[in-house]
């Protein structure tokens, strides 16, 4: 919607038929959007082929764990010369990896890709309210076309090349989201979740240390921005589903109310295996990702987490 605002031609596609037959007849996202009509440069297209066919710049987003099926289906698609960014955040469920590694195997050798990221809940963009987001990329011309085709009206965008550190945020700030929507749930009150979010950060910039990102991005709209955002705001479905698992209804209950992919709970596993691998400590990931299991309990979480040893801060 954002990328259609200044007139540009834009064409929409997504595995449902049925659904992009209703957004074209409505002109409207009405499931997951209501009430916001699509600019008029904005076409919804069934076929994968048609949506892509002559694009100087593919977006891709989807879940994270579909991101490798999905650019797999439209690589052999793309016009010549054109360029792939993502707005997916995550890992690679089987792997682990961020995804622009997965970007790196699949492109052709001269394509680095890029990703749009940061502090955006969608609902937000389409009332067209003050937002500001990320795009990083190791190239500079392209980070530099992507600003260019989303910087309008009330959106803004800035460019990194520090593409490690602006996925990992992306990725570790719904695992902190659940976790801060845990203690809010179970009562901890804004001083728990001050501090939730706070060493959240700190495990950030530990685990983007040990991958070669660089702490700088990881204070900044890709990583502090949308940790804030994700950890505090109730349009985020990963804090929605803290809140319902610390007031005690199951996993399975709180997707259920929820409805839509909560990205945190398998990034949670993808962060004890990046733990596991570069001997990183990642305590608060640790303990979501035991209560998201069912393992411990919320309070077995806090407990544990408060009854660690003392330690300089910055470290």
């Amino acid at each position: 919607m954002q990328a259609a605002r200044s007139g540009r031609p834009v064409r929409l596609w997504g595995r449902s038929a049925e659904q992009l037959q209703a957004m074209a007849a409505d002109h409207a996202n009405r499931q997951y959007l209501p009430g916001f009509r699509f600019p008029d440069s904005l076409t919804p297209e069934p076929e994968l082929a048609r949506a892509v066919a002559g694009a100087p710049l593919v977006m891709i987003a989807v879940p994270s764990h579909a991101f490798a099926e999905t650019l797999k289906l439209a690589l052999p698609l793309l016009a010549e010369g054109a360029r792939v960014c993502w707005s997916s955040k995550g890992f690679e469920p089987e792997t682990g990896r961020l995804l622009h590694l997965v970007a790196q195997e699949l492109l052709p050798d001269h394509d680095s890709g890029a990703i749009l990221t940061g502090p955006s809940f969608a609902r937000e963009v389409a009332a067209d309210l003050p937002t500001a987001v990320t795009v990083a990329s190791p190239d500079e011309n392209l980070a530099e076309d992507i600003v260019r085709v989303f910087h309008h009206g009330s959106f803004r965008a800035y460019r990194t090349d520090d593409i490690v550190g602006a996925e990992l945020g992306g990725a570790m700030k719904n695992v902190m989201a659940i976790g801060t929507g845990i203690a809010d749930g179970i009562a901890l009150g804004t001083n728990a979740r001050a501090a939730m979010i706070t060493r959240g950060l700190a495990e950030m910039m530990r685990l983007s240390d040990a991958l070669g990102g660089r702490r700088e991005t990881l204070t900044g709209l890709s990583g502090m921005g949308d940790l804030v955002l994700t950890c505090t705001g109730d349009l985020s479905r990963n804090r929605r589903y803290g809140l319902a698992r610390g007031e005690g209804r199951s996993h399975e209950q709180a997707l259920a109310e929820i409805q839509q992919v909560v990205e945190g709970v398998g990034t949670a596993q993808s962060l004890l295996k990046l733990a596991a691998a570069t001997g990183v400590e990642l305590p608060i990931s640790e303990q979501i990702y035991r209560i998201v299991t069912g393992e411990i309990t919320p309070r077995d979480g806090v407990r544990n987490l408060m009854s660690r040893e003392p330690r300089v801060e910055t470290e």
